[in-house]
Formats: C-alpha cells, sequence, structure tokens
C-alpha cells in the first residue's frame, strides 16, 4: 500500500518524508488556502516546492470545469513538475479531460468519488488513480469502506490499472482497513499516518527495557 499525505504544508510533508515510508502528495484548493497560498503563481510554486521534497507523485488539482479549460490547466501543470499528476473532478468534462491525458500519456486524479458507477467510469477514461473520499460518506453516515470494497471488486473483475487512492482519511483505522480491503493507495493527514506507531504495549514493554539496563549499568 502506497502512503500519501494530504496536505499542502511543507513542514508536515518533510517530517512524513524524513521517516522514509512516504510514496507521494496530495493536495486541492482548500490545503492550498488553509497554509495561507493564494495567487496562480503562488499555487504553481508550491507545487514545484512539493515536488522537490519528495520523490513520488503529487496530485495538482485544476479549478475549470468545463472540458477546455480543464485541458489547458492540467497541460500547464503537468509541465511543472514529471512528478505531476492532474487531478480531476468526477463530472463529465473531468472524465472527457481523463481520456485526454490519458491518450497522451498525463498522469490524472479523477477526484471528488462517491460512487463505483463513477470509478467505472473514471477507469474506462484511463484514470491513473481515482480518489473515492471515505471520510466524507462517513459524515453522512454512509459506509465510506464498503466503496472501497465495491471499487475493488469491479477492477479486480476487468483489471483495470487505476488505481485506488482512498481519500478523506481521517484516522487510522481507516488506513488499517483500507489496506484489508485492497485499497491501492491512502491519502490522510500526517496524524493518521504516526497514528500507526503507537500501541500501549510498545511503551510499556520499552519503558522496562529501559529500566532494566538502568539497573544494571
Amino acid at each position: 500500500m502506497k502512503f500519501f499525505i494530504d496536505t499542502a504544508n511543507l513542514a508536515q510533508i518533510k517530517e512524513a518524508e524524513d521517516m522514509g515510508i512516504l510514496d507521494g502528495v496530495t493536495t486541492n484548493p482548500s490545503l492550498m488556502a488553509k497554509e495561507g497560498i493564494t495567487g496562480t503563481d503562488n499555487i504553481l510554486k508550491h507545487y514545484v516546492k512539493i515536488c522537490n521534497l519528495v520523490e513520488g507523485d503529487v496530485s495538482a488539482e485544476v479549478i475549470s470545469t468545463d472540458f477546455e479549460g480543464m485541458v489547458k490547466e492540467g497541460e500547464a501543470l503537468a509541465e511543472l513538475h514529471e512528478q505531476i499528476v492532474v487531478k480531476l473532478p468526477m463530472i463529465k468534462d473531468g472524465i472527457k479531460a481523463c481520456k485526454y491525458f490519458s491518450d497522451r500519456g498525463i498522469r490524472t486524479n479523477v477526484t471528488l468519488v462517491f460512487s463505483p458507477g463513477q470509478a467505472l467510469l473514471a477507469a474506462k477514461a484511463g484514470a491513473t488513480y481515482v480518489s473515492p473520499f471515505i471520510g466524507r460518506l462517513d459524515d453522512i453516515s454512509t459506509d465510506g469502506l464498503n466503496l472501497i470494497a465495491e471499487i475493488r471488486h469491479i477492477y479486480d473483475n476487468y483489471a483495470f490499472d487505476t488505481q485506488i487512492l482512498a481519500a478523506s482519511v481521517r484516522h487510522t483505522m481507516h488506513v488499517i482497513d483500507c489496506a484489508k480491503l485492497g485499497a491501492d493507495v491512502m491519502t490522510g493527514p500526517l496524524s493518521s499516518i504516526e497514528g500507526l506507531l503507537k500501541h500501549p504495549l510498545t511503551d510499556i514493554g520499552l519503558a522496562k527495557f529501559l529500566e532494566d539496563y538502568k539497573k544494571g549499568n
């Protein structure tokens, strides 16, 4: 399973990268705004800074909602850095743009996916990644993890190459459950990754080892 971090915060990205387990980064306009990054030029420069911090894929999202606008933005994003993956919304023109880019060897991430049918369309259009938002489904009392299982089943039926990128991951158990279901990638906050480190028996055992060492030294 690949681990992506969902943020535009360079310090958090570096912290995850320093752990040696980071495979990529996902961002969106909301995350950019959260870091106070506004204006097209500043946003584009920030994407390059992120690419220079990590070795893996960096999803950069288009703002346009029409085909021509998405193509223009996506081509500009793809030219920024070889690690950029163009992030497209799950709408009709987004699927058209996905097909356009996949035919030209430009990698894509179809985002805001909430149903198996949407995921099927993204795979048919040649998406590199599809991003089902499990946390947002949980927010409306719908089982987000079941969507991961349904997409996995469909993709396995037809041997689609599109990778399932479990998005809107909120906590550590989301990571574990997505791994059990066979998601190819998870993307979430640094806390969801660092939570995998934690277990009370580890803390108790380490404290006991150190205590015993001090007694004999």
